[in-house]
């Protein structure tokens, strides 16, 4: 009679717990299907921003975002120069960049704050340009976002260079709608007058009537040239306000802001990492 061999007493069902295990992973994998394909119906990632950023919890954050794909060093200062400078040429964003070689940086700064970009996908700053590039890093680390090739290298103009308003077409329309309304008030005011001394219209002229279209006429003139007078007085003062900003960061002398740290290896990261200093992702 011939003995049972060893290998008929190998159990080759997969124990229970390593079963339990891989249904758990399955739902797991499940999970994360459904919660990535959740963010990507919520997020506009075309136009992600900081208060999206703010709004994204940690579990969103994960699985949006890659952390195995994501781009550093040179090539994510390179995206985020180049998205920068576009955002800046579209007044998406009011900021002055710069690149350093050494150390390797990025830094935006402005009249209310700066951010540095550094090669790991930190930043680090204070005020809105802190919170506005923040997000720009976040989307330049993920290789499915393309950033604009040709950009201008000062998409800041000249404080000079700044036009009072640009809506000077509309200004000359309103006018004109102004004048005639105006023409038209006074003609009926005037033929009230001639029709009260009986120059024209006889004993039915509406002389009532005259009056208060013409009243109307004239009132809505006047209404349409302070409107146009109001446009360009805003216009003006904005751009004079423009013109300000641009001089605060320096386009009219080339100095930085006093706030705006000098980026140089000896004061690179001065007392290990800074307070303000964020990694993309955290």
């Amino acid at each position: 009679m011939n003995e049972p061999s060893d290998d008929a007493h190998v159990q080759e069902d997969t124990p229970p717990e390593r079963e339990g295990e891989g249904a758990t992973s399955e739902s797991e994998d499940e999970d994360v299907q459904t919660l990535r394909r959740q963010v990507e119906e919520k997020y506009d990632f075309d136009d992600f921003g900081p208060a999206d950023m703010a709004e994204m919890t940690a579990e969103e954050w994960d699985v949006a975002f890659d952390e195995e794909s994501w781009i550093t060093g040179e090539e994510l200062l390179d995206r985020v120069e180049r998205d920068l400078r576009s955002r800046v040429a579209t007044r998406d964003v009011f900021a002055r960049i710069e690149r350093s070689a050494n150390p390797p940086r990025v830094l935006a700064y402005s009249d209310e704050g700066y951010a540095i970009v550094y090669p790991d996908g930190s930043v680090e700053g204070e005020g809105t340009v802190l919170r506005d590039v923040k997000p720009t890093v976040a989307l330049c680390s993920m290789d499915g976002y393309e950033v604009a090739e040709s950009v201008p290298e000062n998409p800041l103009p000249e404080p000079d260079a700044v036009p009072e308003g640009s809506g000077e077409l509309g200004n000359r329309m309103l006018q004109v709608i102004a004048g005639v309304q105006l023409l038209a008030g006074i003609a009926m005011l005037a033929g009230a007058v001639l029709a009260l001394v009986d120059v024209i219209g006889g004993p039915g002229a509406n002389i009532e009537f005259l009056v208060v279209g013409g009243l109307a006429f004239v009132g809505v003139s006047l209404v349409l040239f302070f409107t146009v007078a109001n446009a360009r007085l805003s216009d003006k003062f904005r751009a004079e306000e423009y013109r300000d900003r641009l001089r605060a960061v320096g386009l009219d002398n080339g100095e930085r802001p006093d706030f705006v740290p000098e980026l140089t290896p000896e004061n690179d990261r001065e007392n290990g990492e800074a307070e303000d200093s964020d990694e993309v992702g955290a």
